[in-house]
């Protein structure tokens, strides 16, 4: 048996339920934490969409029907929280983020967080002027390392839609960053 299996196994007994979900947090919440950084930019939105992504997996778990693996679903649900987080955002500000990429760079740059050096910068520089869906696809595949089935199953859209939408942004970042270097 997988150590998520038996984890997943005691997640779903009410007398085991708590520590598991503690075995649960140590295991993933950083990778979470970075994934959801990602997306919304600062330290302190990730912090928020974490707390939440936690909340709706400790509540979600008794309907975990384990067709895909369990970091898969959990990444899944904390990408729809963080869309759902820049979504409500986006209203609270009336501010369009499909138009405002130049806002990505501000935050990141603002957020004490950040201690990016010059070449990282560029590199994000450059991911701030993909579509949004290249961001999303060539982020989960070259920081979170997440292969295109479970992009896929994340971002319900096909791999090979996925693998286009990569590899023309790894295309776009490599001409660029020889520009910007």
């Amino acid at each position: 048996m997988n150590t998520d299996t038996a984890l997943i196994a005691r997640l779903k007994d009410p007398k085991q339920r708590d520590e598991a979900f503690s075995d649960l947090l140590d295991a993933y919440q950083e990778r979470l934490y970075w994934h959801i950084r990602k997306i919304v930019i600062t330290h302190d939105n990730a912090n928020d969409v974490l707390q939440n992504t936690c909340i709706r997996i400790y509540k979600g778990i008794q309907h975990f029907k384990e067709k895909s693996a369990l970091h898969t679903w959990m990444y899944r649900i904390a990408y729809n929280e963080s869309i759902r987080f820049l979504e409500q955002q986006k209203i609270k500000t009336s501010f369009d983020l499909e138009d405002d990429n130049a806002d990505y760079l501000n935050k990141l740059i603002a957020d004490d967080y950040f201690n990016g050096e010059e070449l990282q910068l560029k590199l994000h520089t450059i991911i701030s002027n993909l579509s949004d869906k290249q961001q999303q696809v060539f982020q989960m595949k070259y920081f979170d390392d997440l292969s295109f089935r479970e992009i896929s199953e994340i971002l319900n859209i096909s791999e090979n839609t996925l693998k286009s939408s990569y590899y023309s942004a790894v295309k776009t970042i490599e001409e660029q960053i020889t520009v910007l270097t």
